[in-house]
């Protein structure tokens, strides 16, 4: 299974931590960015992330910035894409059962053994096909204004 992971600036170490991690585990990463902790426009970084996972060339992604909120925001912005702002295991796995999201957003200010945790709570559940769960993702996936 292939894992996107990109970062705004305050990320970038976390990223490192997550990418050994996630190999560990089994999971080939592919870093969509960015490589230095100078400061950088992070929704850029989250459009190419929410792009890869849109056309299949990842299967999940994970986003991180100083809080998380930023790089959702962005990353819903993408057509098909279901990113989460994530604080714990319960919400990962919420939001995977429920909403079968496809981005996970993480704070780079969360202690990395609830990190790893979350991460691995949100790629290890499987949604859930109750019709009312696919009736509710199937009208955020087709809305438009």
């Amino acid at each position: 299974m292939k894992i996107g992971i990109a970062t705004d600036h305050h990320g970038v170490g976390l990223k490192q931590e997550l990418t050994n991690y996630l190999t560990k585990l089994g999971y080939n990463v592919v870093n969509y960015g960015p490589d230095t902790t100078d400061p950088v426009d992070y929704p850029i970084y989250a459009f190419k992330l929410g792009e890869a996972v849109r056309d299949k060339i990842v299967d999940y992604g994970i986003v991180i910035c100083n809080t998380g909120i930023g790089v959702s925001i962005a990353c819903n912005k993408v057509k098909g894409i279901r990113c989460a702002k994530v604080n714990d295991e319960w919400e990962a796995k919420m939001t995977r059962l429920d909403n079968d999201a496809n981005v996970l957003a993480l704070g780079s200010r969360l202690p990395i053994d609830k990190i790893y945790n979350i991460i691995r709570t949100f790629l290890e559940t499987t949604p859930s096909n109750e019709e009312r769960h696919i009736r509710r993702r199937e009208m955020i996936n087709n809305y438009h204004d």
